[in-house]
């Protein structure tokens, strides 16, 4: 995968840097989330990995699949894909784009893990506090992990709170062994 990512960086860049000088940034989120979506159809990768197909014929079938109307840009972009057979790694030109746009925005994605779920009035406090802390707007994922036992870990960039149970309880093993 970090192969994946090398090769994904510079189109990412790229996209980010033409959407953000077009003043579309949400637009191009889009497409690309199109792009990727269409791009890991089963039926889609075995043209992609097809090497006998001609780049005309695998671009118009490329963007024939992607629904709405798509930009001049957004159309050279598909071809250029194509051209220097790049359309495997969409899915990671997505998450860059997406990063990049992120921190434009002052966003940053937080992945909350609780042992619960969590209902609407909660997760609501939870991400404003999230929000004062960082002093960012937060963009929060839910998962539910049982063995957990308790509480919940919140990761938001490379920063992790653990205010599980599970992790209470591992520190304090950690503590006696000392």
């Amino acid at each position: 995968m970090a192969e994946n990512v090398t090769l994904a960086r510079p189109y990412a860049e790229a996209t980010y840097q033409l959407a953000l000088a077009a003043n579309a940034l949400a637009e191009w989120s889009d497409v690309l989330e199109q792009m990727a979506a269409v791009a890991a159809h089963p039926e889609m990768r075995a043209c992609i990995d097809n090497p006998r197909l001609p780049a005309g014929d695998l671009t118009q079938m490329f963007l024939d699949a992607v629904d709405g109307s798509l930009t001049a840009d957004q159309k050279s972009f598909a071809r250029l894909l194509v051209e220097n057979r790049r359309l495997g790694v969409v899915s990671e030109i997505r998450e860059l784009y997406l990063e990049l746009k992120n921190a434009h925005e002052g966003i940053k994605d937080a992945r909350i893990t609780s042992a619960f779920p969590l209902d609407d009035a909660s997760l609501i406090r939870l991400v404003a506090d999230l929000e004062q802390r960082f002093k960012c707007k937060i963009q929060a994922t839910v998962d539910v992990d049982p063995e957990l036992i308790g509480g919940a870990r919140i990761a938001v960039g490379d920063q992790v709170i653990d205010a599980s149970v599970r992790g209470k309880l591992a520190a304090m093993s950690v503590a006696l062994q000392n």
